[in-house]
């Protein structure tokens, strides 16, 4: 038993070396990766300071920009609307006026006229009623 023995301890050993190698290369493996995230975000944090942040303040600075534009065109839009509707008002109102003035007027010379015929109806001696004209030959 004692040649069985000293292989057990032989093969205990080898398993012992190994998984002390085995837990050797995880820690490594471990810091490996701990030291490669430490640069990664060095280099993420290098690269945000100089490229991203400048591009953000001139990306903010134009949407301050936009902003500015934007309530300007809507204020100056506002005031085109209201000049418009007031001018459409304006011109409404005109066109009332136009039209009734010159509906009187018109109403004044139709008067006129009829007057003036009722005149000369009576002056002819004329009732002032019409006859049709009579039907041309040939039409139904």
């Amino acid at each position: 038993m004692g040649g069985d023995l000293g292989t057990t301890n032989v093969w205990l050993a080898i398993m012992a070396i190994v998984s002390l190698l085995e837990a050797l290369v995880l820690i490594g493996i471990g810091v490996g990766g701990f030291l490669a995230y430490r640069r990664v975000m060095q280099l993420v944090n290098d690269l945000e300071a100089r490229q991203i942040t400048p591009v953000r303040e001139k990306v903010d600075a134009i949407l301050v920009d936009v902003k500015a534009v934007t309530a300007r065109v809507s204020q100056q839009t506002e005031r085109v609307n209201d000049a418009i509707s007031d001018t459409m008002g304006r011109v409404d109102d005109t066109a009332g006026r136009v039209t009734g003035s010159v509906r009187d007027k018109m109403n004044q010379a139709v008067g006129m006229v009829r007057g003036i015929r009722a005149m000369v109806m009576s002056v002819l001696g004329h009732d002032g009623r019409h006859e049709p004209p009579a039907p041309a030959a040939g039409r139904v």
